[in-house]
């Protein structure tokens, strides 16, 4: 993603484009998974964890990014698919590999429906379907 795309999706969110924001949203833009904070860190080098943190949380609350639980123990972060300013419609399912704990997402793959009880307000659900991914299962 070049920088004046980096620019433009920042402002369609409302965020202003700062040198730190547009080097965060081209790095996750160009990764094909979900990353954590630390991977996150190992590939920006000009930038300490507290900036790529703080990024990332002003990018969750203008729904730039969504953040993956995987079952890890670590928050895994993504560009939105769908890039509205007023939420974030992105529900997918994601694969969590048990073996390289790597995640992946699962475009195309239907999500279930999930009707809570009366009562209930449902505000996120998480879909990870958990197992081997084809990499490590062609290494086994």
């Amino acid at each position: 993603m070049r920088q004046e795309e980096c620019v433009k999706l920042l402002a369609e969110h409302g965020v202003k484009a700062t040198s730190n924001r547009i080097v965060v949203v081209r790095t996750l833009a160009t990764s094909i998974r979900p990353l954590t904070l630390a991977e996150l860190e190992h590939l920006i080098l000009s930038i300490d964890k507290s900036g790529i943190f703080r990024a990332l949380s002003l990018f969750r609350k203008h729904h730039l990014v969504h953040a993956i639980e995987d079952g890890s123990g670590a928050l895994r972060y993504e560009l939105c698919h769908s890039h509205s300013d007023g939420e974030d419609d992105d529900l997918h399912v994601h694969f969590f590999c048990e073996q390289c704990q790597r995640t992946f997402c699962l475009d195309g793959v239907p999500v279930p429906r999930v009707d809570v009880p009366p009562g209930y307000v449902a505000t996120s659900a998480s879909h990870i379907v958990k197992g081997i991914c084809p990499d490590c299962a062609e290494r086994n």
